[in-house]
């Protein structure tokens, strides 16, 4: 426990700081002990360590160990018991537990401990949500797009199952082993015990220089998210009237995320944390990652008081996921912002995995961790900006100097596609391919300006003109009567007003003048 103010930094006493510093060094042999766990048996049982004879002696010592452990955990309570500065903390915790009044959090937020004694600040099931609605999710979760499946019109008879049975459990071992903890590794504990120092820093500046508050928020499958909010509405500048919820990437924090962009920017921000990210509990796979997103998004509605249209949900990298659930969930937010994100997960795990294993990787991904954006990115109707950085080495299939491997541009045509099926036809989808292979600002100007002239006034006449007269709904059918050129000029106008190119690496953070709101008619 700590104090976030360096004025009244905590200072624990002998008897505290070496237990402490021991049962810390206990926790990340732990850590390593378990991640080794499957190898250290192999070892063990390939040398015959693993008889009777030999584990009864191992039992004796381990449990000496943890008599010991609890002895050092006995002797760190006693040195904090018998220093004021923890009484006093014990006696603010407490008090909030009691009453959650204002007064009672301002006091407790100068403290930066355990987030799991936090008290819940919002429950998923709040009068003010979802009882007043009659809606929302169940105990099980929120509703997920599911894939198809593999096979469509097999019957499903007993026999089958059986066949399937050893694919389905080496699948679901996969991903609750290697292939979750490749996919986030910031919820890997030793990752987060390296950067804690880091992390620590950086929510002590969002709180003492951003006036940010810290929520923690309780999703309808158990898990406690670890949220920040900082305020603007109060800020003379404009951009302080929206909000804009982060989602974070794979490793990323709101403590050092991309939070601070559009903080940059003015606006509003309430970031969060992935399940099993620092303060939050869990484990990140899409159904607990969607949970998450549910309540942040019903936490920024119901308790801080913003309406949907005053909402922005961005995302950079695998945080597309959540923000393009949210999008597909809650129709009305304002607009969705994605940056360094791709359209689906199986090509780029096909990526880092042997050719041998294709097979056991899709099936893997799609019953356990599919991460399917664009899907959901069609389902919503609302204005889209895509930020594809040129010089990606993540989201990219093959080298980074390959554009064109690049997801984002599947994920560009994917939306294109289905908002405007006939300008994407044929001629339409061809030109955007080139347009897309333009690694450069100067490359892009030269193969729309010089090679088909766009008129972004006549595009925008012919677009207002069908919306009109067809409505806003997407897909739209403009360009089915329209010449070849006709739809190539819309189709490049089109993919330029969504997608925008940043010349960086996949983890540049994005400046606060490359933040511009979506284009909408």
């Amino acid at each position: 426990m700590t104090s976030t103010y360096p004025d009244t930094y905590y200072q624990p006493r002998a008897l505290e700081k070496h237990a402490d510093s021991i049962l810390a060094l206990a926790s990340v042999f732990w850590s390593i002990s378990y991640y080794s766990s499957p190898f250290a048996f192999f070892y063990l049982y390939r040398k015959g360590y693993l008889s009777l004879s030999k584990v009864v002696p191992f039992s004796h010592y381990a449990g000496t160990l943890l008599l010991l452990l609890a002895g050092v955990a006995c002797l760190r309570g006693i040195g904090r018991w018998t220093n004021p500065q923890y009484r006093q903390f014990i006696t603010i915790l407490e008090a909030t537990h009691r009453n959650q009044s204002a007064e009672n959090k301002r006091q407790l937020a100068n403290y930066n401990f355990d987030f799991k004694s936090w008290p819940v600040d919002f429950h998923w099931k709040e009068p003010s949500s979802r009882k007043e609605s009659g809606g929302g999710p169940s105990c099980q979760g929120v509703a997920l797009l599911r894939p198809e499946p593999l096979h469509r019109g097999t019957a499903d008879t007993l026999l089958n199952r059986v066949k399937k049975l050893p694919c389905q459990i080496t699948s679901y071992l996969v991903a609750h082993t290697l292939g979750r903890r490749m996919l986030y590794p910031g919820s890997v504990y030793l990752l987060q015990k390296a950067l804690m120092p880091v992390l620590l820093q950086g929510q002590a500046r969002l709180v003492e220089e951003c006036n940010g508050r810290r929520a923690k928020l309780l999703a309808c499958d158990g898990n406690e998210i670890d949220t920040m909010f900082v305020d603007r509405r109060e800020t003379s500048e404009p951009q302080g009237q929206k909000l804009v919820i982060c989602c974070e990437g794979n490793a990323g924090f709101y403590e050092v995320g991309c939070i601070s962009t559009p903080l940059e920017a003015g606006y509003s921000v309430l970031g969060w944390n992935h399940p099993g990210f620092a303060g939050s509990t869990g484990v990140p796979f899409p159904q607990n990652e969607a949970n998450a997103m549910d309540v942040v998004v019903q936490f920024a509605i119901y308790r801080l008081g913003f309406q949907p249209q005053d909402i922005i949900i961005y995302a950079w990298s695998i945080g597309g996921f959540t923000a393009t659930w949210a999008a597909m969930s809650y129709p009305d937010i304002s607009a969705v912002i994605l940056d360094a994100s791709f359209d689906d997960l199986v090509p780029l795990a096909l990526k880092v995995m042997p050719d041998s294993w294709r097979g056991l990787v899709t099936r893997t991904v799609r019953q356990h961790l599919n991460l399917n954006n664009a899907e959901q990115l069609c389902r919503y109707q609302g204005p889209v900006l895509l930020i594809r950085r040129t010089k990606d080495e993540i989201i990219t299939t093959t080298v980074p100097e390959d554009i064109m491997s690049n997801r984002g541009n599947d994920l560009l045509l994917k939306l294109l596609q289905y908002r405007y099926p006939c300008v994407m036809a044929e001629e339409g989808l061809q030109v955007v391919r080139q347009w897309l292979e333009a690694s450069s600002q100067l490359e892009e100007a030269a193969s729309i300006f010089s090679r088909w002239e766009v008129e972004e006034d006549w595009c925008l006449s012919v677009l207002r003109s069908y919306q009109a007269e067809r409505g806003p709904d997407f897909p739209w059918s403009v360009g089915e009567d329209m010449n070849a050129d006709g739809r190539q000029q819309l189709a490049l106008f089109l993919a330029q007003k969504h997608l925008h190119n940043f010349e960086a690496t996949h983890c540049t953070p994005l400046p606060a003048q490359n933040f511009q709101m979506p284009w909408h008619l």
